[in-house]
């Protein structure tokens, strides 16, 4: 599924126009990510939290030329899923979005 494809199912269930829609999804994928790069935890109840860890330098290898590669210290953020996302994940029967 794209942002497009997001957006078209959002405005479709709100009665929002897709320029609204699109306009709030900007908004919180900023919001998110201004957050993240200040080092704050987002938590969604019910859906999961995102936070960043500091990946150590390391030692990679080019897959294509084999040479070794060095990646240094650097964030990256990681997303964790709720319970409540996982168990709605693995129910057999299909719910409607809106």
């Amino acid at each position: 599924m794209t942002k497009a494809n997001i957006i078209d199912i959002i405005a479709e269930g709100t009665g929002l126009t897709k320029v609204e829609t699109q306009a709030v999804i900007d908004g919180f994928l900023a919001t998110v990510s201004y957050a993240l790069k200040k080092g704050e935890r987002v938590e969604l109840r019910g859906f999961g939290n995102f936070r960043t860890v500091q990946r150590k330098a390391r030692i990679a290898r080019n897959p294509v030329t084999k040479e070794p590669i060095e990646v240094p210290e650097h964030n990256a953020a990681v997303f964790r899923t709720s319970k409540d996302l996982k168990k709605y994940i693995n129910e057999d029967d299909e719910d409607e979005l809106f």
